[in-house]
């Protein structure tokens, strides 16, 4: 008797076990599915009220007025009636995957020792086992770009799907870019005795950007040769950038920053700038528009950077940036399991005016994927594109509309399952009906 009580005790265990683990991946979509009665938002612009779209294999077949999508033979048909269909989210410059629990040690790896490491790839480091991903699929991300940082040059992103099985399996686009921090004019130090902060003029900062004139010269030098030999790793991961099949992601806050900054890759000689932070964009933003720019910005839920500026600043800030030709996107800079929410920046961007909705959606759609060069593949919802959506009870953008309730990934039907449902539904049991 006590065998089979040890038995059903481990069985129980087992199960308990199984359970606590992140759900499996989505698998590869078998047949046709339509999706139909919902008000479709195509991510540039357009709004179709009452719409279908369809998908097979895992890529968009079609997407219009309901009626005018073919429901292949053998397809699901799921009404959808009175709800909002969106692209998926895509969420830049983050530590998704690569990042776990910030009071451990064991589970950080995003940051390499040394100043010039262009050569450090996120790409294998990616975790897909994380706990944080399947948080994020429920608020509609579904692209996230993982992000090295550290060092005057980080190394090189690359952008992943939020399921998968592997690194290999979620990679969307491998060394999409090489990150690169400007060192500011102005450097800040917090006193831990006294708990004062204190700005003064950043000594080390020419000898960093002579390090930086140094590194991109032999860098260009090197990238002309055929066949070098011996193979530098450090100069050979800078090559896309000479080429334009990369991007340098510069970081800088400051509007003289900025245009230093651009200034430097220019002459460089690289062919894709992108700026990141950018919390005085707004202030060089022609300049910007003119050398073709775009900017992430950093989180604009936050305080504006001086005293004197409109509290209001940092929410207004995208759609400044926007009205005056910027190509913008907003994001959780650097961090990972805040990055759920998302959604909740750019709606903050609409309701402060200068960009509407729709505008303000292609901050985390349309604009982020053209800014990675993912466009192709996604950030809108248009026929030959792949089958990456959400279907949300209401506004996405809004945190009383959004209700996630189904998510589709390379057209695979995804679970929507994390560990922070699970506790709920847990501790309900104990205090729900107190």
């Amino acid at each position: 008797m006590k065998k089979y009580k040890l038995i059903t005790g481990f069985l129980l265990l087992l199960t308990c076990w199984v359970q606590a683990q992140n759900p499996a991946p989505a698998t590869p979509q078998m047949k046709p599915v339509v999706l139909t009665g919902a008000t479709i938002h195509i991510g540039n612009g357009q709004v179709i009220p009452n719409g279908a779209i369809g998908f097979d294999k895992g890529i968009i077949t079609g997407v219009g007025p309901a009626g005018s999508v073919a429901v292949p033979a053998g397809a699901e048909t799921v009404d959808v009636k009175g709800k909002h269909i969106y692209p998926g989210l895509i969420s830049l410059n983050t530590t998704v995957g690569l990042q776990e629990i910030a009071s451990v040690r064991a589970t950080l790896d995003f940051n390499e020792v040394g100043e010039i490491n262009p050569h450090v790839r996120a790409l294998v480091a990616y975790n897909t086992d994380s706990e944080v991903i399947p948080t994020l699929r429920g608020n509609g991300i579904l692209v996230s770009q993982a992000v090295p940082q550290g060092g005057a040059i980080s190394g090189s992103s690359s952008v992943f799907y939020s399921d998968g099985w592997n690194w290999e399996d979620a990679v969307l686009k491998k060394d999409d870019g090489i990150w690169l921090s400007w060192p500011p004019f102005l450097a800040g130090t917090f006193n831990n005795e006294d708990f004062t902060y204190s700005v003064k003029r950043n000594e080390k900062r020419q000898e960093i950007i002579d390090l930086f004139k140094l590194t991109f010269s032999e860098a260009k030098a090197y990238a002309e040769i055929a066949e070098p030999s011996p193979v530098n790793l450090r100069l050979a991961a800078m090559k896309p950038l000479f080429t334009g099949a990369a991007n340098l992601y510069i970081r800088a806050t400051y509007a003289k920053d900025i245009i230093e900054a651009i200034q430097f890759a220019k002459e460089a000689g690289v062919k894709k700038i992108v700026i990141a932070g950018g919390e005085e964009a707004h202030k060089v933003a022609a300049f910007l528009k003119e050398n073709q720019v775009p900017v992430i910005l950093s989180t604009t839920h936050r305080l504006p950077e001086s005293v004197d500026e409109n509290v209001y600043l940092p929410y207004e800030l995208p759609g400044i940036l926007h009205k005056a030709g910027v190509k913008v996107a907003v994001t959780y800079a650097d961090e990972w399991w805040r990055t759920r929410n998302l959604g909740f920046l750019a709606g903050t961007a609409s309701g402060f005016g200068n960009a509407t909705p729709e505008e303000a959606l292609q901050f985390i759609t349309k604009n982020a994927a053209e800014i990675i060069g993912a466009d192709q593949l996604v950030g809108t919802l248009e026929k030959g594109k792949q089958a990456s959506l959400l279907v949300s009870e209401g506004d996405i953008l809004d945190m009383r509309g959004n209700v996630v309730k189904m998510v589709f990934i390379r057209g695979g039907k995804v679970s929507l399952d994390d560990k922070q449902k699970r506790l709920y539904e847990k501790y309900k049991l104990k205090y729900g009906s107190k």
